[in-house]
């Protein structure tokens, strides 16, 4: 069972057990993300293809994200193997956990909650049509977000997402 994830440098040969998790098109990039496992106190690396973004594992579902330039991957933490993936190029911009250990996705103009897989995704009704989003911490429950309204010139928001409700409100308008 894998219990942590983390990106690293790519490492030296032979350092850790590798597996490549590659998917075959003729629009990959020659990029590779690194990703260290703990498994049961044995440490293994995964080779993904695109530039590192961000990787993410949640214990409740038992499955990690991975999040390159070039995909998002998910990946079993029972038997380490793919399960599904998305092309990310221009799509997905990070991630984060909920407090209740659910995916949330920053799909730029867009905020989704994974559910039971990649395809089964539900997009978060947001009280302003954003773009640019950025996550930043979590207080407490809460999920701090800054935003521009889409179509409106100097128009930045400060959001909150309620990591158990799923509800996105305002919290305050930046003045710009």
């Amino acid at each position: 069972m894998i219990t942590g994830a983390t990106i690293i440098d790519q490492p030296y040969s032979g350092q850790y057990k590798e597996r490549i998790y590659d998917i075959q098109s003729v629009w990959n990039s020659p990029y590779w993300t690194w990703v260290r496992f703990e498994d049961d106190f044995v440490e293994w690396c995964g080779s993904f293809r695109g530039l590192p973004k961000m990787v993410q594992l949640s214990r409740k579902h038992s499955k990690i994200l991975v999040l390159t330039s070039d995909y998002l991957y998910l990946v079993d933490c029972c038997s380490g193997d793919l399960i599904e993936y998305d092309v990310s190029r221009y799509h997905y911009e990070s991630i984060t956990l909920s407090p209740s250990d659910d995916f949330i996705l920053n799909c730029f103009l867009s905020i989704e909650k994974v559910e039971s897989s990649l395809k089964d995704k539900v997009v978060l009704t947001s009280p302003i049509k954003m773009i640019d989003i950025e996550f930043h911490d979590w207080e407490k429950n809460k999920l701090q977000i800054t935003c521009e309204e889409d179509r409106i010139f100097d128009s930045k928001y400060e959001l909150e997402l309620d990591g158990y409700t799923f509800e996105i409100s305002i919290k305050n308008k930046i003045e710009v």
